[in-house]
């Protein structure tokens, strides 16, 4: 007889075959994560506890000449957030309460006002970097041409898009920082830090800023960074740049970006639970630091150059105060610069956390422009200093010997003027042109004198007539040799310095007159370029090149901010040798004579800049008057004085010692007046500076004997 199973047996064999099932089903998911999926969990495990890192490289430093730092790099902190880190207890599309509350809390450490740093360190920060004091950051410098900005405040992203950013790195990269705050100050990084505990998968990361120890002083030199432009950021990613990677925009920053800007490097990491960094695993793959530059900038001299023109304008009268100029100086011998100046100029620490909207429009609006470097980039009429080129021309051509005497004479007056026929009506002698010397105002001129004496005295119809000559009496050396000796001194062209921007200036001829203005060539436009005025445009950099030329005798140098590229041991990668451009067609004894007459402009009694004289040391140069428009005049009417003048650019060229020179200081002021008694000055003070003399030079008797003055009439040419 079967055996009739009782309900409670029933049960417990079902009992047992569910937990049998269970047991198999657990065996095999078992089976299936360990043995058939284990591998990639393994993956994933040591994803959650094994990152690779970039290790950023540090950017190469600038030096000048002598070791001192113009550029470094300075520490700052950012803040950022690893979404994979944050507490997981996200829905959807949006963050959960614990990360709400996260970013809260965070949020309010970071809007706390700034607290003074704790004497010894606390137990989150024992390993943060100190960075330095914000600092006061200028758009110029001290008189006319500056004005104050506050420093950047540090940066934090807007909630809305912190938010959406943590969201959009769960769904994909959960392990990308995601920027919340940038440049934030020492004592607000102290208190993230301090309350690491709190913030499960906030990270405080070192974010380096360039720094300009100097600010203005060679911001126009060193220039800025900035992000990578739009237009450009896939060109620099396929050379292993970030997207959030800064790089030079303008100066050598911008021109040796290559060399200054480094290779990251990568490492592996282990975190904890929270996403804090336990140990590094492995060898890292070391970031390599940018190259360093050593220039042949000399940053005492950029100073004294900078103070001494910053100073001439605040001494400045005339139509308007003087508030833009520049100066360069250089070594005749190389190219060197030694120093560059434009002002106004401008901090370039603005830019180095992002510059605001107020402080780029206050640049941007300034109508002096602080952020265009008029050293190599301004295009100005260079007057007098032009009749260097001039007279060198002459003497090569034979138009004139050096005893050859000309000037207001030849009428049998001396009242500085010449009138020039009228090229369309040459018989009727009452449409004659009048062209004036500097000293007509004086009621007086200059007589017939040698080359040598009008450099000196810069007589102006000496040069008209030089160039453009006169009636039957003269012929001068016409528009093209001028033109064809301006180019061998480098003017009209790029001189090729390691900067952006450079302007080529304007050696006007007949066909480009043609061109522009539908008009002939006339004799009247000859003579205004031969005393460097009319069309006639040259920069500050190609007038200090081309005085060099005289200088050396006949070298025209490309002039050169790079001395040397070290790398991070300091051990030479690049050395930048001199380079010569051309060797100018002239002969060394006739630019003999025209340092002879530079000298004298200096150090003969009738000089137009006796006060450019240093105790010990003979110094030669030409002042430079050069007569332009105003760009702010809308009147039909020229913008003249009471007395009828035009204003004028102030000029001066000059080298020293005379024998074997140095250095060549080239100084202009826009607007500045007489080039004798406003740019002169500050060419004397920098040159002071350079030879270390102390006390103002006293009227001394010339060092180095003049060469005797000629006496014969004047030699024309055939």
């Amino acid at each position: 007889m079967q055996r009739i199973k009782k309900p409670a047996e029933t049960r417990l064999l079902v009992f047992r075959v569910l937990v049998g099932i269970a047991v198999v089903v657990l065996i095999g998911r078992l089976w299936q994560l360990q043995m058939v999926e284990g591998e990639s969990y393994r993956v994933l495990a040591d994803r959650n506890r094994f990152r690779e890192v970039d290790v950023a490289a540090p950017r190469g430093v600038v030096y000048d000449r002598n070791g001192q730092i113009l550029a470094r790099n300075r520490p700052s902190f950012m803040v950022v957030v690893i979404p994979a880190d944050l507490p997981k207890d996200q829905t959807g599309a949006k963050l959960g309460t614990a990360e709400v509350e996260l970013l809260d809390h965070l949020l309010d450490l970071l809007a706390r006002p700034k607290a003074a740093l704790p004497s010894a360190g606390g137990a989150g920060l024992q390993n943060l970097p100190t960075a330095d004091s914000p600092i006061t950051t200028t758009l110029g410098l001290t008189g006319t041409a500056s004005f104050r900005i506050p420093d950047r405040q540090p940066w934090v992203r807007p909630r809305a898009e912190i938010e959406q950013a943590i969201a959009d790195g769960l769904l994909g990269g959960a392990y990308r920082p995601v920027q919340v705050a940038t440049h934030i100050d020492e004592s607000t990084a102290f208190l993230v830090a301090e309350d690491a505990i709190n913030l499960p998968g906030v990270e405080l990361q070192l974010d380096p800023i360039r720094d300009y120890p100097d600010g203005a002083l060679g911001s126009h030199i060193l220039g800025y960074m900035g992000h990578i432009p739009e237009s450009q950021v896939d060109e620099y990613e396929a050379k292993g740049y970030g997207p959030d990677d800064q790089v030079g925009l303008t100066g050598l920053e911008a021109t040796f970006e290559g060399e200054l800007h480094g290779k990251s490097g990568r490492q592996t990491i282990e975190v904890d639970v929270n996403g804090r960094r336990v140990r590094t695993i492995g060898e890292p793959d070391p970031a390599q630091p940018g190259h360093n530059l050593v220039l042949t900038l000399d940053k005492e001299l950029q100073k004294a150059a900078t103070t001494a023109l910053q100073q001439a304008f605040d001494k400045s009268s005339g139509f308007t105060k003087s508030t833009q100029g520049a100066v360069v100086a250089l070594n005749p011998r190389t190219g060197a610069i030694l120093a560059l100046v434009s002002l106004p100029s401008y901090d370039n620490n603005l830019f180095a956390k992002g510059i605001t909207t107020e402080a780029w429009n206050a640049l941007t609006g300034n109508p002096d422009l602080p952020l265009f470097n008029r050293a190599v980039g301004g295009q100005y009429p260079p007057g007098s200093i032009f009749k260097i080129l001039v007279a060198s021309a002459g003497l090569q051509e034979g138009t004139l010997t050096a005893k050859t005497l000309l000037g207001d004479g030849f009428d049998g007056g001396s009242d500085g003027i010449i009138w020039l026929p009228n090229d369309f009506f040459p018989w009727d002698r009452s449409k004659d042109q009048p062209f004036y010397s500097w000293i007509h105002k004086y009621g007086r001129g200059h007589g017939l004198v040698s080359i040598r004496e009008a450099l000196a005295v810069s007589d102006d119809i000496f040069f008209y007539q030089l160039g453009g000559g006169y009636l039957d009496i003269f012929h001068g050396l016409g528009s093209t040799a001028i033109g064809l000796y301006a180019r061998q001194f480098g003017l009209g062209e790029l001189t090729g310095l390691e900067l952006f921007g450079e302007a080529r200036g304007l050696i006007p001829d007949p066909k480009w007159k043609r061109l522009n203005y539908a008009e002939s060539w006339l004799t009247g436009d000859t003579y205004n370029i031969s005393i460097g005025q009319g069309f006639v445009l040259a920069t500050p950099l190609q007038m200090a090149d081309a005085t060099a030329v005289v200088a050396n005798r006949g070298t025209l140098y490309k002039p050169q901010l790079v001395d040397h590229i070290t790398n991070a041991e300091g051990k030479v990668v690049k050395a930048f040798t001199p380079k010569v451009i051309r060797e100018v067609e002239v002969e060394a004894d006739h630019l003999d004579t025209v340092r002879e007459g530079m000298y004298g402009a200096v150090n003969w009694p009738q000089g137009t800049a006796t006060n450019v004289r240093v105790p010990g040391i003979p110094v030669a140069g030409k002042t430079g008057t050069a007569e332009f428009y105003r760009d702010d005049n809308h009147d039909a009417k020229p913008d003249r004085d009471a007395k009828g003048n035009l204003p004028t650019h102030a000029w001066f060229t000059s080298f020293a010692p005379y024998v074997d020179p140095e250095i060549v200081v080239t100084v202009f002021i826009a607007n500045g007046g007489e080039g004798s008694s406003a740019a002169a000055p500050v060419a004397a003070k920098i040159l002071q500076a350079y030879f270390d003399v102390v006390q103002e030079a006293p009227a001394a008797e010339p060092t180095v004997a003049p060469a005797a003055e000629p006496t014969a009439a004047p030699t024309p040419t055939p």
